[in-house]
This record gives C-alpha cells, structure tokens and sequence, in this order.
C-alpha cells in the first residue's frame, strides 16, 4: 500500500513539474534553425565590429578638430563628422537590435526543443508509471494462488525494481531539463528588456541627429557663411557667458549655508560611479589652470564648479546613484549659449545631490526615481561649451534649490537652473570611484 501511494504521489509530482514548465512555452515559429539564427547572430556581431571602428576613426578626426582654433570652417566640418559619427551610432544600435532579436529567437528554439524533451519523458514516465502501479496492486496472496509460479513473481519483482530505477533516472533528468527550461526563459527575458532599451536608444540617436542637423542650419543662416560674422557671434557669446557667470556669482556668494559634515558622505567614500562607460577627465573642480594649444585659459573665471569629462555628442550619461530627480530644465531658453545648457538634478538621499549638463538629450523629469547607471540623458553641446563634453557639479543637497530668476544679462530674461551657496558646492572627485 505504501509503494501505491509512493507512485501516486509520485505521478501527482511529475505533472505538478510539468505544469510548471508549460508556463515557458509560448507559441514559437521554427522558420530558422539554431544554426541558422547563430550563424546570423555571429554575422552581425562582424558588422557591429566594424561600425565601431569606423566610429572610433570619426571620434579620432574629431578630437583632431577640437584640438584647432575655433573657426567657422572647424564648426561646420566638427557638425558634419558629428553628423557622420551619430549616424553611424544608429547603424551600430540597429545592429544590435537584430542581433538580440536573433538571439531571443534563438533562445525561443532553445525552449521548444527543451519542451519536446519533456513532453517526451513525461509520455514515457506516464507508461512506467502504469505499468508499475498495475503490478503494484496485485497482492502476495494473488500471485501466490495465481497460475505464475513463485519463479515468474520473482521476475516481476525484479522487473519492478528495474521500472523503479528507470523511473528514478526518468525524474532525475526531468529535473534537470527543467532547470534548463527556467535558465533559458530567464535569458529571454533578459534579451527582451536589452531589446527594448535599444530600441529607445534608436529613436533618441534618431532625435539626437535632427538635432545636429538643425544646428548646422542655424550656423549657416546666423553667419551668412562669413567668417567674420561668426567671430562677431563667438565674441558676443562668451561676453554673455562671463555677464551671466558673474551675475551667478553675485547670487550664489550673498546665499547663507552650513554645511553640517556629519549630513554628507566623508571625504573618499567613494559614493559614486562614473557617469560615462568611457571616462576621461578634461577639467577639475576649482581654480583652473587649464589651457588650450594656444595658451589661452579655456575658463576666463579661473574657478571650475565642477568637473568635464570628454564625451562626444550622443554619448550616454548615467546616473551616479540612484535617487529622486529633482529637476531638469534648459538654459538656453532664457540665455542660449550663456551657462548649463539642457540639465538634470538628482538628490541621491544621502545628503549629496548632482547635475548634469551640456546635454544634447534629457531622458529624466522631476519626480523620477532613478537607480544607479539609469540613463538620464545624452551628452552634447549646449549652453555655453567650447566642445561636446559633460559637466558634472556635486552639493550638499540640503544647499542647493532649483530657482527662476530674472536676468540682467539676458535681455531681461529670467532663467530656470539649481543654485547654491558657494560652499555647497562639493569635490566631486572626493566622492566618485575612477
């Protein structure tokens, strides 16, 4: 009685786990084989290599061309290989997005095949099961008043046994098919959510180069073509750059603040993680001592509250921690060419808060809740910057607060941007892992 039981239970177990791994099995075309999904997967994994190195080559020429005294000519030949280049970003993603969406087939064929192995097991299982819960039933008294002698009940027992061992193996293997099974649909999805966050990288790249393109045009049509209208523009640019900076100043050094250490992180904790896959520190925080080929300060302030890193235009910007943004915004609505550009806060709940600026893309509004290395925005050119590159300021977050303010020095505008007395401005690199 207790081996019938043992069997039900048993054959209870086995469509328990079969049951669970139908769940994985959703209708799936077997137009491809695997190897002909992994011979696709292997050939745009060559075309993604070499994109990349053509993309690389244009980063190369343009590092090149921001190295030149700003011209007219090195402007417009800086947004033509920046055209190029972000072109070339979305071959590469839409690459990228084929290759996954070959991957996820293939992991589907993966899938199917792991289910015909169990539906296979479980028919044969099912047949073991029954063959051994009929012999099961007989009694002893049945078999020894039966026509079999005690030889042939000794057979059955012994093919019993042998059904049990089958059984057991059958079960062991189900298992680990199963196991298999859970493995690869966690991988599917895995590539699903990699799918979809490449394809809202496409379209951002896609907006990123309408961008460029309307920058170009509106160069064009500001300077006539003429070389000396647009130094009549630079000047008059960084003129309206350093009014602004000075009228920041001004505010920022009359705002009262106290920073209570025991509120922020020590110095070195090393809070943060870079903002960039790729980093390169151009500038430091503080006193700038900084220069170009020609020799000239590239900060006429000569005080940096912040820190750059290169980063060419369309280059993801992560979040350095997680936290709550604050908010983001664009200054050149109010003062183009004049301070941060398109920005973003976020308080990070550990007594830091951080912008980033210069952006080309704003990928995060306040009220967000974002988590470490989110994507927040893409890296660019605007407010005032000599070169795509990303700025990054840290404050004590109880120090700083997004305000608007009416502008003396942009035509009587008032701007939109965080500020913040001038001792809750913090060392970023105190707190960021490099």
């Amino acid at each position: 009685m207790m081996r019938t039981y043992f069997f039900q239970f048993l054959t209870l177990l086995l469509s328990g786990m079969l049951v669970a791994g139908a769940q994985y099995l959703a209708p799936l075309a077997h137009a491809e084989t695997a190897v002909e999904l992994k011979a696709k997967i292997s050939s745009k994994t060559d075309e993604i290599k070499k994109i990349e190195a053509e993309i690389k080559k244009y980063q190369e020429d343009l590092d090149v061309i921001g190295a030149q005294k700003q011209t007219l000519k090195t402007s417009i030949a800086e947004l033509n290989l920046t055209r190029k280049k972000l072109e070339a970003d979305i071959r590469a993603t839409q690459a990228k997005v084929e290759s996954t969406n070959f991957t996820i087939a293939k992991l589907g064929s993966n899938i199917v095949d792991k289910e015909g192995k169990i539906d296979s097991r479980k028919r044969a299982l099912i047949e073991a099961l029954r063959v051994v819960y009929e012999n099961d039933t007989r009694s002893l008294l049945e078999v020894a008043l039966s026509e079999d002698s005690f030889s042939d009940f000794w057979n059955d027992a012994e093919l019993l046994n042998q059904f049990g061992d089958e059984i057991y193996s059958n079960v062991v293997e189900l298992k680990s098919i199963k196991a298999g099974l859970e493995q690869e649909e966690k991988r599917r999805q895995e590539e699903k959510r990699t799918l979809l966050g490449l394809k809202t990288e496409l379209g951002d790249r896609n907006k990123i180069v309408v961008d460029n393109k309307n920058q170009k045009s509106r160069l064009l049509t500001q300077t006539n073509s003429q070389e000396t209208t647009y130094k009549k523009i630079l000047k008059e640019k960084i003129a309206l750059k350093e009014a602004f900076e000075q009228e920041l100043r001004d505010y920022e050094s009359t705002l009262k603040f106290i920073l209570d250490p025991s509120l922020i992180p020590p110095r070195g904790a090393k809070v943060f993680l870079p903002p960039l896959d790729k980093v390169l520190l151009t500038q430091k925080f503080g006193k700038s001592d900084a220069t170009n080929g020609s020799g000239q300060r590239l900060y006429a302030s000569g005080t940096h509250n912040g820190i750059d890193f290169r980063a060419s235009l369309g280059t993801q910007v992560k979040a350095m921690k997680g936290g709550i943004v604050l908010g983001s915004g664009d200054t050149d609505l109010a003062c183009p060419g004049a301070s941060f550009g398109k920005w973003v806060l976020v308080d990070h709940e550990n007594g830091l808060a951080s912008i980033y600026a210069h952006l080309s893309l704003i990928k995060a509004t306040a009220g967000d809740k974002v988590v470490t290395g989110q994507v927040i925005g893409y890296s660019g050119n605007t407010g005032y910057s000599t070169g795509p590159h990303l700025h990054v300021s840290v404050y004590a977050s109880s120090g700083v607060k997004i305000e608007t303010r009416p502008s003396k020095s942009c035509q009587g505008r008032s701007y939109t941007m965080p500020l913040a007395a001038i001792n809750a401005y913090l060392d970023p690199l105190d707190y960021l892992v490099l």
